[in-house]
C-alpha cells in the first residue's frame, strides 16, 4: 500500500529550527514532484516547498525563502524540509505530497500549488511560540 508519513513537528522557539521528515513506502518517490504544503487553522493549503520531478529543482515560497531548504535522500525514500529561523507565522500542520502515477510539474507555479497534487499524508503539526 502506498503511504507518506510526516514526521518530525512540535513546539519550537521563534528563531528555532525543525527537520520535517517524509517517508514514503509502497511506491517510489525518486521521480515524482513533492510538496511540503502547511495548513494554519481556519486557512486554506499554502504551499511551502516543492520538488520537480525533472532535476528535482526546488522552489520556495516567498516568506520562506533563506529559512527552509527541502531535499531528498533517494535510498532512504523520504524528503527533508530543514525549517531555520521560525516565525509564529510558520505555525501549522505540515503535509508532504505527491502523486500517484506521477505527473509533470516542471514549473514554479505548477509545483507549488497544493492543488496539483492527488496524495498526501496524515501531516505533522508545527507550533512556533514563545
Amino acid at each position: 500500500q502506498e503511504q507518506l508519513v510526516e514526521s518530525g513537528g512540535g513546539l519550537v522557539q521563534p528563531g528555532g529550527s525543525l527537520r520535517l521528515s517524509c517517508a514514503a513506502s509502497g511506491f517510489t518517490l525518486n521521480d515524482n514532484a513533492v510538496i511540503w504544503f502547511r495548513q494554519a487553522p481556519g486557512g486554506g493549503r499554502e504551499g511551502v516547498s516543492c520538488i520537480d520531478n525533472s532535476g528535482s529543482i526546488p522552489y520556495y515560497t516567498d516568506s520562506v525563502k533563506d529559512r527552509f531548504t527541502i531535499s531528498r535522500d533517494n535510498a532512504k525514500n523520504t524528503v527533508y524540509l530543514q525549517m531555520n529561523s521560525l516565525k509564529p507565522e510558520d505555525t501549522a500542520l505540515y503535509f508532504c505530497g505527491t502523486n500517484i502515477p506521477v505527473r509533470d510539474l516542471t514549473r514554479r507555479t505548477l509545483c507549488l500549488n497544493p492543488s496539483h497534487y492527488n496524495f498526501w499524508g496524515q501531516g505533522t503539526q508545527v507550533t512556533v511560540s514563545s
